[in-house]
């Protein structure tokens, strides 16, 4: 459909429609790529809080400087953004972990209910959805930004447990999003061919029958139990079709065969993970996406960096320990490496169809559920911002005044032409968007 000033230039020129391709393209005329651009938002998570001394800039504004768990970000400080004083303000049932996992991307607080954690009160999953699946909801509505998966979420080492400690996305109240930790399992999701499709749209067809003759006979209750397995059948279908039509701009990375989903290869798993996102983005199989390293009280054991003890058990231990402090130090800078990898996999990835590259086009949050390991705060959570698909102001370190996080989530959600007036639990919202970004 053109716009109203296309529409009064033809009108005014008379061009025929065999002219249009070429005369619209004209850089002059200012009507090539005026489509919108594609915009991206990835999260990516790592737990147990930072080591603040090695973290924190000690300036802020543009001449921010770089401690040493983010020098490996360095290169691509004109694209950053730090944030500190942005806190987690949810309160309610549940140990810091657990809210600090379950409530960083919902931003509200978790249901009452029978998992017990640390000293605190016994909690269960989160009450409202995520702000990764409230954007994806967002793009899958419009055609234009709708994509084969919405939204993807990708594990290294999170764990085959359910709980509150090892989800932060929600597709709603009472509904955690799994992220797939096995990178084999994550490739044959988005490209592997449905062996003997034809049987298996038969068997889809039958259920769909049978569901619709036993709705009439269930009660109420139940009826909404049967609506949301149709729902998953239907899922299914398209997720078939759209396999079957699918055309890649960037063949399937190539892994190596057999590496163990296990703690000792997640450098292994982490590169795997993350070429497959990045390939995920360049064929436009997704534009939201999280990229969670393990979980929230997350004890890797990171042997390749010379650390035996578990992350975890480290961040327990007392500032005054000057060789946890380091170990610690070590773990981040691990972490901030991983997502070096992701930001440069992104840069060199040119944008399929568009200007620039996947970076420019993509908004990183980095986040974990702690601001401070050996104390449990959920203050001054590490937030590192990375890329251009928000169009905030990067090149900054930027302090708030224990800020809510729904106000960052806000901000994040109006970058993509989401315009929701609150986030998660509405007395978090005061002040709307997160200022000071754009």
């Amino acid at each position: 459909m053109l716009n109203h000033s296309r529409r009064e230039f033809l009108k005014q020129t008379g061009i025929s429609a065999a002219a249009l391709p070429f005369i619209l393209n004209l850089p002059s005329l200012a009507f090539a790529n005026s489509a919108q651009r594609k915009q991206r938002v990835l999260f990516m998570f790592s737990p147990n809080g930072t080591v603040l001394n090695e973290f924190w800039p000690e300036k802020l504004g543009k001449d921010f400087d770089f401690k040493r768990i983010l020098k490996p970000l360095e290169p691509w400080k004109d694209q950053m953004l730090v944030l500190k004083g942005v806190s987690n303000k949810v309160r309610g049932d549940g140990d810091s972990h657990m809210r600090g996992m379950s409530c960083v991307l919902t931003g509200k607080e978790l249901f009452p209910g029978n998992i017990q954690g640390g000293s605190h009160t016994p909690a269960g999953w989160a009450s409202g959805i995520s702000i990764d699946q409230e954007i994806t909801n967002f793009f899958q509505q419009h055609e234009a930004t709708r994509t084969r998966f919405g939204s993807l979420e990708f594990g290294v080492c999170v764990t085959e447990r359910a709980d509150p400690w090892t989800r932060m996305s929600y597709d709603g109240p009472n509904k955690p999003v799994a992220p797939i930790e096995d990178p084999y399992q994550m490739f044959n999701r988005m490209y592997g061919n449905v062996r003997d499709q034809a049987a298996v749209q038969s068997i889809l067809d039958d259920l769909s029958t049978d569901l619709n003759k036993v709705r009439s006979l269930v009660s109420n209750e139940d009826r909404h139990l049967i609506d949301d397995h149709a729902d998953l059948v239907r899922d299914m279908e398209r997720d078939m079709k759209a396999a079957a039509e699918q055309k890649l701009a960037h063949d399937p990375p190539e892994f190596e065969v057999g590496v163990p989903i296990a703690n000792d290869h997640m450098p292994e798993i982490s590169k795997m993970q993350t070429d497959l996102l990045v390939n995920s983005f360049a064929n436009d199989m997704a534009r939201v996406a999280t990229l969670q390293y393990t979980k929230s009280v997350g004890n890797a054991k990171m042997k390749w960096l010379g650390i035996e003890e578990g992350h975890h058990t480290l961040s327990h231990e007392p500032d005054a320990n000057a060789e946890a402090q380091e170990k610690l130090t070590k773990i981040n800078v691990w972490f901030a490496e991983q997502l070096a990898y992701l930001v440069t996999r992104l840069a060199e990835t040119p944008e399929p169809g568009g200007e620039g590259s996947l970076l420019d086009n993509t908004q990183i949050v980095w986040t974990n559920e702690l601001g401070k390991g050996n104390s449990h705060t959920l203050d001054n959570i590490p937030w590192v911002l990375l890329g251009g698909g928000s169009n905030f102001k990067t090149g900054r370190s930027l302090k708030y005044n224990n800020t809510p996080h729904n106000r960052l989530h806000m901000a994040l959600a109006h970058s993509v032409g989401h315009n929701i007036e609150t986030f998660g639990n509405p007395s978090l919202c005061k002040g709307g968007p997160l200022d000071d970004l754009a």
